[in-house]
Protein backbone atom coordinates (compact mmCIF):
# COMPACT_ATOMS: atom_id res chain seq x y z
CA UNK A 1 0.00 0.00 0.00
CA UNK A 2 3.20 1.97 -0.45
CA UNK A 3 2.41 5.62 1.28
CA UNK A 4 -0.63 4.55 2.70
CA UNK A 5 1.61 3.57 5.59
CA UNK A 6 2.27 6.90 6.38
CA UNK A 7 -1.42 7.19 7.59
CA UNK A 8 -2.16 6.11 11.13
CA UNK A 9 -5.91 5.31 10.56
CA UNK A 10 -6.87 2.97 7.64
CA UNK A 11 -11.02 3.11 7.44
CA UNK A 12 -12.31 0.38 5.32
CA UNK A 13 -14.84 1.84 2.89
CA UNK A 14 -17.12 -0.64 0.25
CA UNK A 15 -18.53 0.96 -2.60
CA UNK A 16 -22.52 1.05 -2.70
CA UNK A 17 -24.30 0.26 -5.88
CA UNK A 18 -25.91 3.70 -5.06
CA UNK A 19 -23.12 5.57 -5.08
CA UNK A 20 -22.59 5.57 -8.55
CA UNK A 21 -24.10 8.22 -10.93
CA UNK A 22 -25.44 7.52 -14.75
CA UNK A 23 -22.24 7.92 -16.17
CA UNK A 24 -21.72 4.27 -14.21
CA UNK A 25 -18.90 5.57 -11.21
CA UNK A 26 -19.25 6.62 -8.14
CA UNK A 27 -19.97 9.98 -7.89
CA UNK A 28 -17.52 12.51 -7.09
CA UNK A 29 -19.78 13.57 -3.89
CA UNK A 30 -19.36 10.50 -2.65
CA UNK A 31 -15.71 10.87 -2.13
CA UNK A 32 -16.23 13.42 0.28
CA UNK A 33 -18.71 10.95 2.40
CA UNK A 34 -15.95 8.62 2.08
CA UNK A 35 -13.62 11.22 3.88
CA UNK A 36 -16.55 12.07 6.34
CA UNK A 37 -16.94 8.70 7.21
CA UNK A 38 -13.07 8.51 8.01
CA UNK A 39 -12.83 11.91 9.73
CA UNK A 40 -15.62 10.80 12.28
CA UNK A 41 -13.87 7.38 13.10
CA UNK A 42 -10.70 9.31 14.01
CA UNK A 43 -12.15 11.92 15.89
CA UNK A 44 -14.49 9.29 17.80
CA UNK A 45 -11.40 7.42 19.13
CA UNK A 46 -10.42 10.50 20.93
CA UNK A 47 -13.65 10.86 22.43
CA UNK A 48 -13.51 14.58 20.71
CA UNK A 49 -17.74 15.17 21.22
CA UNK A 50 -17.46 14.75 24.79
CA UNK A 51 -15.80 17.86 25.27
CA UNK A 52 -19.26 19.57 24.10
CA UNK A 53 -18.03 20.79 20.97
CA UNK A 54 -18.89 20.05 17.37
CA UNK A 55 -17.07 20.29 14.74
CA UNK A 56 -17.86 22.40 10.76
CA UNK A 57 -15.87 21.76 7.64
CA UNK A 58 -14.18 25.36 6.44
CA UNK A 59 -12.85 23.83 3.14
CA UNK A 60 -12.47 20.83 1.98
CA UNK A 61 -10.93 19.45 -1.45
CA UNK A 62 -10.26 16.60 -3.56
CA UNK A 63 -8.35 15.61 -6.23
CA UNK A 64 -9.41 12.82 -8.19
CA UNK A 65 -6.63 10.84 -9.75
CA UNK A 66 -8.93 7.37 -11.35
CA UNK A 67 -12.88 6.84 -11.69
CA UNK A 68 -13.98 4.24 -8.88
CA UNK A 69 -16.62 1.64 -9.87
CA UNK A 70 -18.76 -0.78 -8.09
CA UNK A 71 -17.97 -3.45 -6.75
CA UNK A 72 -14.90 -2.10 -4.76
CA UNK A 73 -13.38 -2.10 -1.22
CA UNK A 74 -11.73 1.11 -0.61
CA UNK A 75 -8.89 2.31 2.43
CA UNK A 76 -9.48 5.77 3.20
CA UNK A 77 -5.63 6.55 4.78
CA UNK A 78 -6.15 9.78 7.21
CA UNK A 79 -4.40 11.73 9.17
CA UNK A 80 -4.21 15.46 10.99
CA UNK A 81 -1.19 17.61 9.28
CA UNK A 82 -2.01 20.50 11.33
CA UNK A 83 -3.66 22.30 14.88
CA UNK A 84 -4.00 25.65 15.17
CA UNK A 85 -6.27 26.57 18.05
CA UNK A 86 -9.38 25.99 17.01
CA UNK A 87 -8.64 24.12 13.96
CA UNK A 88 -7.17 21.23 12.32
CA UNK A 89 -6.18 20.22 8.96
CA UNK A 90 -6.99 16.53 7.85
CA UNK A 91 -5.45 14.93 5.20
CA UNK A 92 -6.94 11.78 3.24
CA UNK A 93 -5.60 9.56 0.64
CA UNK A 94 -7.99 6.62 -1.22
CA UNK A 95 -6.70 3.70 -1.99
CA UNK A 96 -8.73 1.15 -4.14
CA UNK A 97 -8.00 -1.87 -3.40
CA UNK A 98 -10.19 -3.36 -7.25
CA UNK A 99 -7.40 -1.25 -8.55
CA UNK A 100 -4.50 -1.61 -6.46
CA UNK A 101 -3.47 1.90 -6.31
CA UNK A 102 -4.79 5.63 -5.04
CA UNK A 103 -7.64 7.11 -7.09
CA UNK A 104 -8.13 10.11 -4.56
CA UNK A 105 -6.76 12.46 -1.97
CA UNK A 106 -8.29 15.41 -0.12
CA UNK A 107 -7.88 17.48 2.59
CA UNK A 108 -10.23 19.52 4.98
CA UNK A 109 -10.03 22.04 7.36
CA UNK A 110 -11.85 21.14 10.97
CA UNK A 111 -13.09 24.32 12.80
CA UNK A 112 -14.13 23.53 16.36
CA UNK A 113 -16.91 25.06 17.99
CA UNK A 114 -18.31 25.51 21.36
CA UNK A 115 -21.89 22.91 21.26
CA UNK A 116 -23.88 25.70 23.03
CA UNK A 117 -22.53 28.92 21.92
CA UNK A 118 -21.26 28.02 18.36
CA UNK A 119 -18.26 29.97 19.08
CA UNK A 120 -14.91 29.16 18.06
CA UNK A 121 -13.39 26.94 21.06
CA UNK A 122 -10.16 25.89 21.16
CA UNK A 123 -9.23 22.21 20.77
CA UNK A 124 -8.69 20.75 23.99
CA UNK A 125 -5.54 20.18 25.17
CA UNK A 126 -6.16 16.25 25.97
CA UNK A 127 -7.22 15.54 22.61
CA UNK A 128 -4.48 17.48 20.66
CA UNK A 129 -1.68 15.37 22.68
CA UNK A 130 -3.84 12.22 21.60
CA UNK A 131 -3.49 13.04 18.34
CA UNK A 132 0.10 14.27 18.80
CA UNK A 133 0.88 10.65 20.08
CA UNK A 134 -1.05 8.80 17.79
CA UNK A 135 0.26 10.39 14.65
CA UNK A 136 4.11 9.92 15.97
CA UNK A 137 2.85 5.94 15.47
CA UNK A 138 4.02 6.57 11.55
CA UNK A 139 6.80 8.33 12.18
CA UNK A 140 4.54 11.60 11.48
CA UNK A 141 4.83 14.95 12.99
CA UNK A 142 1.19 17.41 13.50
CA UNK A 143 2.47 21.00 12.78
CA UNK A 144 1.36 22.98 15.64
CA UNK A 145 0.70 26.85 14.80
Amino acid sequence: MGELSDYPLHFQQTVAWGDMDAFGHVNNVMYYRYFESARIEYLEQFNIFNYDVITVISKSDCRYLSPVFYPDQLVVATRVEEMRNSALRMRYTLFSNSQNKIVADGEAVIVILDAKTNTKKSIPEEFKQQVIDFEKQTGHDVILL
